[in-house]
């Protein structure tokens, strides 16, 4: 991994390495360490480059700034109305992108935004390499942050390591994601939660036998058609020597692999339906680094770990079964699996009597429909917690939008032989809130907030700050959330 830390402007202008400077189309280069007389210097040379500070536009020249001739790099924001901390964020992981093969190390005059411009560094050099290596080695090794004084650097280093760490997770939860569904069982996923455990962090498996014996019924249908035993894991990250603030539980579908069981997807549907954990590989993320962000919260998170396959024994439209909660489902479409596997989950994490509950599912195509890859759906029953998790999002750039849960539409997920319907009445109406409502049925009273991420969790042609994949959504406002318990 990039080896990012904060130093003294001091020590830069004391050594050789190159310095890269974020500029706008329409105030030119931040090189406020520079005298008047060289930011004139530095913004002619600019022009005569060609250099106009488009977003993520890119110059190497050189400069003397008064005291040596050395290499300067320059990164374009676009225009300064346009200049927030997401725009810093995607310059930085295109000034590694466009300098990764050329400098080993390089300072960064990033000011306010050193943590931004550390998330998108990491995340912009994410590579998933278990099955191919990488096409090339990247010479880009270290990038030093340059501060004015001793003060501000030890500041910047914390929000730079907070960042780090984010980011860290971010790219976990992306490996997993981009891992081959057969290499992903719910054992073997089970057995990465396990390596998780640590001082802070206890980790809790219960597998199929357990599962019949906590009543986990709908867990328990969705995995009937696969030669491979569901999971459900349990973490508890307890914090070190202070009681906590809060407990709140995180809760991921885990579906490691949807076919869609008897109600047969199209193969063409079924290309990246490796990505249909992407619940359970947030949850795995966030606690792979909760003990080292020592938050002041108890957390609990929950991952409901299965294949959803057309084996023999597969549930059939038409079955009834029971969740662990006492309800009965009917079954009508076996595609329509995620909002199973999570009722158990959310029902196992009531039993904590947390004070608030997330849930992160790609549940619905329907929210692609909707909302498109870029803006998770969001459904809750308490206004005041879903305001906080989408001020967390708004903090991080991952952007929310709620759907409403209106009681006119309750209907649509009664059985007339069951209590619940698996899916709507009618197929083509609302399936994003149908799967809010189903969920609601397994939360009781306790705040919750329900994350569709069908959308956000891929990217098929890869973004700024992502390669084609997996892109480990919501990690980082899950973990800014926490962070304000």
């Amino acid at each position: 991994m990039l080896d990012i830390k904060v130093g003294l402007l001091s020590e830069f202008q004391a050594g050789p390495d190159p310095i890269a400077v974020f500029a706008t189309e329409d105030g030119g280069p931040a090189a406020a360490f520079l005298s008047p007389k060289a930011r004139k210097a530095l913004s002619d040379a600019a022009k005569d480059e060609g250099f106009t500070g488009k977003a993520c536009e890119t110059a190497s020249l050189k400069f003397n700034d008064g005291a040596k001739e050395r290499r300067l790099v320059l990164i374009g924001l676009g225009k300064k109305k346009d200049a927030d901390a997401d725009a810093y964020r995607k310059a930085a992981a295109g000034l590694f992108k466009a300098f990764k093969g050329r400098f080993e190390s390089l300072w960064l005059l990033a000011g306010p935004q050193a943590a931004v411009c550390t998330e998108g560094l990491l995340l912009g050099s994410y590579q998933f390499t278990e099955y191919k290596k990488a096409e090339s080695e990247d010479k880009l090794k270290g990038v030093r942050f340059a501060a004015a004084n001793a003060g501000e650097r030890n500041k910047a280093q914390a929000a730079v390591e907070r960042a780090a760490l984010g980011a860290e997770a971010v790219c976990f939860a992306r490996d997993l994601v981009n891992r081959g569904p057969s290499d992903k069982s719910p054992e073997a996923m089970a057995d990465i939660a396990k390596s998780l455990a640590g001082p802070e962090v206890k980790v809790e498996v219960i597998d199929r036998k357990q599962a019949e014996k906590l009543g986990m019924g709908l867990l328990l249908a969705v995995s009937r058609g696969a030669t491979k035993e569901p999971r459900m894991v349990h973490f508890t990250y307890t914090p070190k020597g202070a009681k906590p603030r809060k407990k709140v539980a995180v809760v991921g579908k885990g579906v490691v692999f949807d076919s869609g069981g008897l109600s047969l997807k199209p193969p063409a549907s079924m290309e990246t339906m490796k990505d249909d954990m992407s619940g359970a590989a947030l949850v795995f993320g966030v606690f792979k680094v909760l003990a080292r962000l020592k938050l002041k919260a108890e957390v609990h998170g929950y991952a409901a770990l299965a294949y959803n396959m057309p084996g023999p024994d597969a549930i059939k439209p038409g079955d009834v079964v029971k969740a662990m909660n006492g309800k009965t489902v009917e079954i009508l479409n076996t595609d329509a699996e995620g909002r199973l596997v999570l009722a158990d989950a959310l029902h196992w994490a009531t039993q904590e009597k947390p004070q608030a509950i997330l849930d992160f599912a790609t549940l619905t195509g329907a929210q692609l429909v909707a909302l498109g890859s870029g803006i998770t759906a969001t459904m809750t029953n308490d206004k005041a917690l879903l305001a906080k998790v989408a001020a967390a999002g708004k903090r991080c750039d991952e952007a929310t939008w709620e759907l409403p849960l209106p009681k006119q539409y309750e209907d649509m997920v009664k059985s007339k032989i069951a209590d619940l319907l698996n899916i709507g009445t009618v197929r083509v109406e609302a399936g994003t809130i149908v799967g809010g409502l189903f969920l609601k049925h397994f939360v009781g009273e306790t705040p919750w907030v329900h994350l569709d991420i069908a959308g956000p969790a891929w990217t098929g042609s890869g973004n700024a700050i992502c390669p084609p994949g997996g892109t480990g959504a919501l990690v980082r406002t899950t973990l800014d959330w926490l962070a304000a318990l």
